[in-house]
């Protein structure tokens, strides 16, 4: 944990896989775990409270042994939705807890410092909000999230049907934090890698190895 329960996480895996050919990708293999095993396992020692984001039935997470919250908007309403859920958990459940971070569920190899360099980037630059990048791609679920702005999060989903991440962000001052890639084996990985095909899970399988 970064700084005490300052911190707490989300896991947003609501999606619907369709490149994955549905279901749960956090759920497939890799390097004989499923992937949400290599997320936990990255993002837990960073927050001071941990849960995942996910829509139907909850009990198929059980052995992961977080809570599960399911969309507190309705209509599979993308990221900004397991934001807004995370971000209502927090508050609830996370007491002290002033920041959210929320990390993809199919992107296995994050940094394991990226709270920590979130937290730094947002107080030098005075920010609201802050986002990882790579390469000068924007990875907006990868984020850092005030709690004071959840009720104007909620309004923007609800009264003007905001979907789209980086249309809200817009709104504030956004801090891009950029990542260097990680070496390996294999040569140079981005760290926000992600599993969204059956090839990119072999492709990570091989970086694990």
């Amino acid at each position: 944990m970064t700084d005490g329960k300052l911190v707490a996480g989300v896991l947003l895996a609501g999606g619907l896989s369709r490149r994955m050919g549905g279901g749960d990708k956090c759920l497939r293999d890799l390097g004989g775990r499923p992937i949400l095993a290599h997320i936990i396992e990255r993002a837990a020692p960073q927050v001071g409270a941990l849960v995942l984001n996910a829509n139907g039935d909850p009990a198929r997470f059980d052995a992961f042994g977080l809570p599960v919250a399911a969309d507190v908007v309705e209509g599979y309403a993308g990221p900004l939705a397991g934001v807004l859920t995370g971000l209502d958990w927090a508050a609830a459940q996370a007491p002290g807890a002033r920041w959210l971070a929320s990390f993809a569920c199919d992107a296995p190899f994050f940094p394991m410092d990226m709270v920590a360099r979130m937290l730094a980037a947002v107080e030098a630059a005075g920010a609201d909000m802050a986002c990882a990048v790579t390469h000068g791609r924007t990875h907006p679920v990868f984020g850092l999230w005030p709690l004071s702005l959840r009720e104007e999060l909620r309004r923007a989903m609800v009264e003007e049907e905001m979907r789209k991440v980086d249309l809200w962000t817009a709104r504030y001052r956004l801090v891009a934090v950029d990542f260097p890639d990680v070496d390996t084996a294999r040569g140079p990985l981005d760290p926000f890698f992600n599993t969204n095909r059956p090839e990119d899970l072999e492709e990570a399988a091989g970086y694990l190895r």
